[in-house]
């Protein structure tokens, strides 16, 4: 039994480098303007039999926006930063450069008190090993950049020091496909068309 999931990045709630860990704002108006945009493109996995969103209020808008309605699932919350929620990595590394540095070079490490990028990387693979979708079926999933990286890690069977390697931009589409414990990744497009991983 294969199926198909794609990764919808939510679209963004503030710019890049004021992102936050574990940002609990809504979209911001650019973030508005970008999904107005990208629509056309990204309504028809509408389609999909299941759909699905991150919990946060930028995933659940984004889904909502392009007509999705998805099921929020606590499974794709970020990353638990701990004492370092809501701060940018720019504050983190201000109060804490040591935990900051030996957080981003051990993936077992919990310097903030939260969740260890394994266990992160773990919990998003677990969502997607056990999705209840016939064969053949299709899954869209609004998410923070974070968990799509996760998934990818995760799905590639990749070591943990690769999510530092992968770049999510908002409203950009991923898509796996396979069965638990097997996955591909899925290039899709042609040229003049945005690409799908």
């Amino acid at each position: 039994m294969s199926f198909r999931v794609t990764f919808v990045a939510a679209a963004r709630s503030s710019p890049l480098l004021a992102e936050r860990f574990e940002d609990d704002r809504p979209l911001d108006q650019a973030g508005w303007e970008e999904v107005q945009r990208a629509a056309p493109e990204l309504l028809p996995l509408a389609a999909a039999e299941l759909r699905y969103c991150s919990p946060t209020p930028r995933s659940r808008a984004t889904g909502d926006a392009l007509g999705f309605a998805p099921l929020v699932q606590p499974a794709l919350r970020d990353c638990d930063m701990g004492r370092w929620r809501g701060f940018t990595l720019g504050e983190a590394m201000a109060r804490e450069p040591e935990s900051v540095d030996a957080w981003l070079a051990d993936p077992h490490a919990t310097p903030h008190g939260g969740e260890s990028l394994l266990d992160f990387i773990t919990r998003v693979g677990g969502w997607l090993d056990t999705r209840p979708v016939e064969d053949g079926g299709r899954i869209v999933a609004v998410a923070e950049p974070s968990v799509i990286r996760a998934a990818l890690v995760y799905a590639l069977k990749a070591p943990p020091s690769s999510y530092w390697n992968i770049d999510v931009r908002p409203l950009s589409t991923t898509t796996v496909t396979g069965l638990r414990g097997r996955w591909n990744l899925r290039f899709d497009g042609a040229a003049g068309q945005t690409t799908r991983a």
